[in-house]
């Protein structure tokens, strides 16, 4: 009976590995297996759905609407999982894990995760540092942090993918680009991936840009953003609702993609490192929109 369907948790891990990054590659060599077991793994999660859960060709991975759902339902149920096996087996971990985060990731349900997380591991010490990605980059490689989810350009190698997300124009209601003048910008103090992203773009097709306003923190975006000083790039999925993306109409140059991913220092303690990567990577989506 279609009732009775059982979702391996192993099959559904597969499978949540492949929607988040798009690619069967990326996801094996995340979970450590050959990509035909991925691929298996994947196609009898299907079979005991009776759906199509990805649309696959040789260049490219996307959801179904069913994928979509699917997706959902896979973190719930991994986090579940995950949940009742730390409740019956007992977590001893001990220990102090000093995370960093970027503040705008900060500002999502990035809260929830650890919320969660001391649940299930009371007996480890979270101290958290929210700041600019090249800061909290510098504290791990200098032995100051355990871990941080920090931004990165795809195709760069480090650290362990969360997920892949476009990079978008975004702007106030009534805020307008007007063409042949300068494109007024909104940017973090340098060092700053998007500020580097931004103008990389608009100099690629000779596009001129002023700088209108240079903020520290993601607050500060927002406030200018909001105020109509400018426009600035977001993570589609970091994108507040009341901003609009710039339409194409006004000419600005596609901003790909970019990564949100975890680097860990090598000299920190793995079990409490994996027990955060875990966490974060089975609710895999921290990150649905900055509050507004």
């Amino acid at each position: 009976m279609k009732g009775s369907a059982v979702y391996s948790v192993e099959h559904l891990r597969s499978f949540l590995a492949v929607a988040q990054s798009l690619s069967f590659t990326r996801a094996a060599a995340h979970l450590d297996l050959a990509q035909p077991t991925v691929s298996q793994h994947v196609r009898k999660l299907e079979a005991a759905v009776g759906r199509s859960l990805l649309v696959r060709d040789t260049r490219s991975v996307t959801l179904t609407a069913d994928g979509e759902a699917m997706a959902d339902f896979a973190r719930t149920i991994i986090s579940a999982h995950e949940q009742a096996v730390d409740y019956f087996t007992g977590s001893r971990l001990r220990g102090r894990l000093r995370f960093g985060v970027t503040d705008d990731v900060a500002l999502t349900q990035m809260p929830t995760v650890l919320r969660d997380f001391r649940k299930l591991y009371p007996g480890i010490d979270l101290a958290i540092t929210v700041a600019q990605g090249p800061m909290l980059q510098r504290r791990v490689a200098s032995g100051h942090l355990d871990v941080a989810l920090v931004k990165s350009e795809p195709g760069e190698g480090r650290g362990r993918l969360v997920r892949r997300d476009r990079l978008v124009w975004a702007t106030a209601v009534g805020t307008e680009v007007a063409p042949r003048r300068p494109v007024p910008l909104i940017v973090y103090q340098a060092p700053s991936l998007s500020r580097t992203l931004s103008v990389r773009a608009l100099d690629a097709v000779g596009m001129r840009h002023r700088v209108t306003c240079v903020v520290q923190g993601v607050n500060g975006v927002l406030a200018a953003v909001r105020a109509g000083l400018g426009i600035a790039i977001f993570p589609r999925s970091l994108t507040p609702g009341d901003l609009i993306e710039v339409p194409a109409s006004a000419g600005l140059p596609e901003l790909g993609e970019i990564d949100l991913v975890l680097l860990t220092n090598p000299h920190a303690r793995t079990e409490p490192v994996e027990a955060l990567t875990t966490a974060i990577l089975s609710r895999a989506n921290p990150i649905q929109g900055i509050p507004h």
